[in-house]
Formats: C-alpha cells, structure tokens, sequence
C-alpha cells in the first residue's frame, strides 16, 4: 500500500483570478476589513489619518490597525511577526491589499497612537450593544498582574537602596583598610593590587552616588519604588506571580463574558480601582444605575461610598483588618454598630459612643477617622480579652463605613451574586494570558502598555462575538 502522494511542484495550476476568491465570506478578516472602515480615524485621534498635501505618501492608517488588530487577535504581537505574515499570509495579504510595511513602520504606528486605541475598543463595546450582547444586569471587576520590560534586578525599593548603600560603604571600608595596612607594612601589598582596589572603590563610589540620586528621587516625587527600564512599571509581592508588571483591570458582562470596560494602573493592590472602573462600564453600557462584584481586594469604604452616590449597587465582601483578632482579642467584626445612636456596643454589650475626630495615615494617604471610646471599660471583667491597653477600649471608623455596613445587608440577602463572580470575570483573563499569550507586555511606558491591552481585550471581545453571532451578522449591524 502506497502513502497520499502530493501534487507534482512542476505541474501547472490556474489560481483563482481575484484575490477575494481566497477569502470565504465567514472568514473573520472581512469583518476587521468593514469595522476599521466605519471608524472616523481622524477623530478616535489616530495620527496621518489625514494625508500630507506635500512629501512622501504615507500608509494609510486604517491598513496598519486593522494589521494590528488581525494580529493580536491571532497571537501575533510583534511588529516583525508581523512584517513577515504580510509577505506569506493570504488573509494579511488580502486584508493589507498587497502592502508590505516594514516592522519600523508597524512599530511606529502602534507607537504613536498609544491613546487612540481604547477608543477603538470602545467602538466595538457600540457593536455589541446593538447586537444586544450585553445583559447588563450584572459586572464582575476584577485586575489581573502582567509581567513589564523591566526585570527585577532593575527595581529599586527605598528599603533595597537603603541596605545596598550600607553594604556597599561596608566595602569601600574593607578596602581602604586594606591599603592603609600595606602603607604600614609596606611590602605586603603589591602597587598593581592597590591599583586595582583603587579603581574598585571608584565603581563603588559610582554605584553609592546612583543609589543617592535615586532615594533622592524617591523623597522629591514621593515615590516608594523605582523601576530603571520601564519607569512606569511597579513590584508587586511574590504571591502575584509577577515580580515587576502592570495592573490590568477589566470589568465583564455577565452574559457572554464580554469585556464592557478595561484599563492599566501600576497601583501595587487593587483597593482604589473599584470606583473608576464601575463609572466607566456606566458609562460604556449607556446605564442609570448599575450592579457590580468584585472580591475582597476592592473593599474601600471611600470607593464604595463614590460608587453608591453614582447609582452603582455593590457587592464586595468585607475584610477583616484588625489587629486584636490576630492577637486572639475581640476584633472589631465582633463589635456592633449602633446607626440611631452613634455608638458601638462590644460583645458583651457595653457602649463605646463617638468621642472625637482625627487623622491617620493608611496606605500612604491621610485620611479623617472617627473614634469611638469605652465608657466602663476599666470595671469589665472582659477587659484583658478586650485590649491590652490600660486605656478603655478604642475602635475607629471612617466617615463612609456606613456604605461597607449597607452593602453587607445586600450580600446577606443576595449570597449567590458572589457566587457568580469568579465564573464571569476569570474567563476573559486566562483566555488573554494564555490561549492569547498576553502574559507580558512588549512596550514601555504606561501609556503603551494600555494600548497594547486595548488590543488584547479587543481581539478576546472580537472572537467571543464572531463565536456568538457569525461574521455575515456582525458586518450587517456595522451598516
């Protein structure tokens, strides 16, 4: 029995006299095709948009984005990638009519128009708004680490700095020691190694004046770390799995799991992302009020309070930040607020009132903090399980608390919405950083960044609805 036999390489073959015959009309190309040309590049904010009356005709920048856009959503990222798939990819080919930009120019273009592809992102969420794709009844927030150009060794925390420099007086210590002693024993030191020691303690003093400008910068700009490489990009603790990245938010629609609103932060946690990201799917969704989740990493009592005054209803669950239940006293989830009243009562139900107003630093950020005083705390018999403090027993609370207790009641009468969260949200974050290996970052800079995940929950958004609804479809709710 013989094997399949190929075609004969001499044998003559009539191709298809159109270039459009290669392409089948579901092909998802012709829907990138027909959505790039119904957007108004000039204004999304795209650069050249409008060409030169004089000089050099440049490409057009609808080819280059809609070979971007082809790109990431076929896990082709870099610009000499995809130089190479406009010469041997027929739907590149067909896509880019025959043009053949170099990297640089790919490069460039994506460059330069770091902040208009969020716009083009946007342009899509108005898409599946007309298609009804979204329920809007419900949107899971959540942020997910993605490596940057910048590796560890190139981050710097004032603490790292502080223990560098002492390592590094420690050592020019050594060595002038080391010379001083030669001086006095004179032959037991050559000239050629207090030459080289010498020259050692020059790259020392070097590397002491680097780690000085940089603590420097850090007590100017307020800064609690500095990255070399990528300057915008943070540390973050090892339990994240990336070491020095970005912050990726995106908030999804608990329908199809399409991505409503997306951005980047190098915020360290993601305790100020709540509100800004619930505002913005809003305003993406066209919505008066709104219903969000997010798990506990979120819980601000200040961005829970901004997201009740916008007509957000939110689902957060509460996190237990004191210290006396790590040390096996009563903690303040054990303590009872009295709304009417103004006042906490303890567990074994004394009365701590409101006594007066301060400030705390928490995060980094000052903010005002209400305190609440025992009355009888010397006389109760449950003091030592209570503080371990002389003083009465002191509980504070921030003037917004009141929206954490308010969403708490919701949670205890709505337990399934946390439930449904991590099925929503986590999808769209292992498909981007894996299936569409977006698990780091090719650009420098914030801005960059933030346009490279654009495209990234763009092409997942463009797939999900190519699944759902088919291209014929699609390019008929474009007109």
């Amino acid at each position: 029995m013989s094997y399949i036999s190929g075609v004969s390489r001499d044998q003559i073959v009539l191709f298809p006299e159109a270039m459009d015959d290669y392409i089948s009309p579901e092909n998802p190309v012709r829907f990138i095709d027909a959505f790039v040309e119904k957007i108004n590049l000039s204004k999304q904010g795209f650069k050249k948009s409008i060409p030169a009356k004089t000089g050099r005709p440049a490409y057009n920048p609808k080819a280059l984005l809609k070979l971007y856009i082809y790109g990431y959503k076929n896990r082709i990222t870099s610009s000499r990638r995809l130089e190479v798939e406009t010469h041997r990819n027929m739907e590149v080919i067909w896509l880019l009519r025959k043009l053949r930009p170099d990297f640089k120019t790919i490069a460039d273009f994506r460059k330069e128009n770091a902040l208009a592809f969020k716009a083009v992102f946007r342009e899509f969420t108005l898409l599946c708004r007309t298609l009804n794709l979204f329920s809007a009844e419900l949107i899971a927030i959540d942020g997910t680490k993605i490596k940057a150009v910048n590796s560890s060794s190139r981050n710097y925390s004032k603490k790292r700095l502080e223990k560098s420099l002492k390592e590094i007086n420690e050592r020019i210590d050594d060595y002038l020691k080391i010379i001083d002693q030669s001086d006095e024993k004179e032959a037991e030191i050559t000239t050629l190694n207090v030459f080289e020691l010498q020259e050692a303690i020059k790259s020392l003093e070097k590397k002491k004046g680097s780690a000085q400008e940089m603590i420097q910068q850090m007590k100017e700009t307020g800064e609690t770390q500095i990255s070399l490489t990528d300057p915008d990009s943070r540390s973050f603790p090892r339990k994240f799995g990336v070491r020095v990245g970005y912050n990726a938010q995106s908030a999804v629609d608990s329908k199809h799991h399409l991505i409503v609103e997306q951005d980047v932060s190098n915020a360290v946690t993601d305790i100020d992302q709540l509100s800004a990201m619930a505002i913005k799917s809003k305003e993406a969704l066209g919505l008066e009020k709104l219903v969000v989740v997010a798990d506990a990493g979120y819980c601000n009592a200040t961005e829970i309070q901004t997201c009740e005054d916008e007509d957000i209803e939110t689902y957060v669950p509460k996190t237990n930040t004191s210290i006396s239940t790590k040390q096996g006293l009563f903690g303040k989830e054990q303590f009872t607020y009295d709304t009417e009243k103004n006042r906490y009562i303890c567990p074994v139900g004394k009365y701590l009132p409101y006594r007066f107003e301060g400030k705390e630093k928490r995060r980094d950020k000052i903010k005002h903090v209400l305190y609440y005083v025992g009355e009888s705390c010397q006389s109760c018999e449950q003091k030592a399980r209570c503080t371990k403090s002389k003083d009465p027993r002191r509980i504070t609370r921030c003037p917004e608390e009141g929206a954490i207790d308010r969403m708490q009641v919701r949670m205890q009468q709505h337990p399934e919405i946390m439930k449904k969260r991590k099925a929503i949200v986590e999808h769209p974050f292992g498909t981007i950083k894996f299936w569409n290996h977006q698990n780091a970052f090719l650009m420098k800079g914030l801005e960059k960044v933030r346009a490279e995940f654009s495209l990234s929950t763009l092409a997942y958004n463009m797939k999900r609805v190519i699944k759902i609804v088919g291209v014929k479809k699609m390019i008929e709710a474009l007109a």
